[in-house]
């Protein structure tokens, strides 16, 4: 399990209430983000309507549920499966740092969703970088090539003296 990096974690929460345009609440990360209300809100501002019933209150199970809508929320909105924590790594604390990590992949996700103008988290996503040549500028690279992949002209390893499958008796 990775170390807990309370910069990061500090870092997504300053996204996540950005994006909701809400005060960041006081208490710890985990205890912030357990119930998964927070969770729930976010996935709906980034995709509204994803979540369709957000549990304010209830029991362990009502609450968990909430992370169990947020998980399939944002793995429909593109979130890897593989990238996206278990909710026993939130609720039960098991693995505050996956929790952390899932949270950057949806913030990775939200820049391949042109119609989210909010604030990113973490580095920017490369974009497609297409380059068109010459025939020309193809061609001038031939030669090169073709020295590189041994197709010198003329020049051969006949008379080598190497191995031959001939016997001297």
């Amino acid at each position: 399990m990775a170390p807990r990096n309370k910069e990061q974690e500090q870092e997504v929460l300053n996204w996540i209430f950005a994006v909701l345009g809400e005060k960041v609440p006081s208490g710890q990360y985990e205890d912030i983000l357990k119930d998964g209300i927070w969770l729930c809100k976010l996935a709906n501002k980034l995709a509204p309507g994803s979540v369709k019933k957000i549990q304010e209150r209830g029991t362990n199970f009502q609450l968990m549920e909430n992370i169990q809508r947020f998980q399939a929320a944002v793995k429909k909105y593109g979130v890897p499966e593989e990238e996206i924590f278990q909710t026993a790594d939130l609720f039960e604390r098991r693995n505050i740092p996956q929790v952390t990590l899932s949270l950057y992949a949806l913030g990775r996700i939200t820049q391949k969703h042109p119609e989210f103008t909010g604030p990113t988290l973490g580095p920017k996503m490369s974009e497609k970088n297409e380059r068109t040549f010459t025939e020309e500028q193809l061609r001038a690279h031939e030669g090169e090539l073709n020295l590189q992949m041994g197709f010198n002209k003329g020049a051969s390893q006949a008379g080598h003296g190497g191995f031959s499958n001939t016997r001297h008796m």
